[in-house]
């Protein structure tokens, strides 16, 4: 019997895109709109999580609730679509998805209707058989439940899945659907948090790719 050959699922932001400079300078804009402090990319590393409402109450040191997070999620994205033309992909993205040998996907959590075109732009919409962004008005939530429409819409069954992605609540929507992941320290999380998680971890995307082909 043949065995059965995983699916990978890609993370968008911070994995294959490298903007991680873009996403700390509007979420400084964020923080700026209502007198909060700047970050720097490092302290972003150490400090980002989801829900994102829950990181921005702690750095600005003050409840967010779902009106306040919703103006600084609309301030973020607008700085975020200013300075988006200027991010490039992981200097290895287009190689680690050629050697993936089974089926792939992306799954984001940026808006759905502005990612599709902006993975056209970059020329990679050919090598997803499905691609899935955020179908809601305000970001910030916790992947674990996008992943599983997105698996359900694919069809695959999550034990026959592994993701690559750059932070923990990757690990965590991974594990929610029975499957398998590798944490990409070239993102928005610390590499020490990604290694103290106890998950695969990667510090180049081929690596990741690498490592997926050989997890049990």
């Amino acid at each position: 019997m043949t065995p059965v050959r995983p699916h990978l699922v890609w993370d968008w932001n911070g994995t294959l895109l490298n903007d991680l400079s873009l996403v700390v300078t509007a979420t400084n804009a964020a923080f700026a709109s209502v007198g909060g402090p700047t970050v720097t990319p490092d302290e972003h590393r150490v400090r980002f999580r989801r829900p994102i409402a829950d990181y921005y109450a702690e750095v600005l040191g003050r409840a967010v609730d779902d009106e306040a997070f919703g103006r600084l999620d609309r301030i973020f994205h607008d700085a975020y679509r200013t300075g988006l033309t200027t991010c490039e992909l992981a200097h290895d993205a287009a190689v680690a998805m050629e050697a993936w040998p089974g089926t792939q996907s992306l799954l984001s959590m940026w808006f759905h209707d502005e990612l599709v075109p902006a993975v056209h732009t970059y020329g990679l919409a050919g090598r997803f058989t499905r691609m899935d962004g955020l179908r809601a008005q305000v970001g910030g939530g916790r992947k674990a439940e996008s992943l599983r429409r997105h698996l359900t819409e694919l069809g695959v069954p999550g034990r026959e899945v592994v993701l690559i992605g750059d932070s923990l609540d990757d690990a965590d929507a991974a594990l929610s659907v029975g499957g398998r992941v590798v944490l990409y320290t070239g993102g928005f999380t610390d590499p020490d948090r990604l290694r103290a998680s106890g998950h695969p971890v990667a510090d180049t995307l081929a690596a990741a790719v690498t490592l997926a082909t050989t997890l049990p």
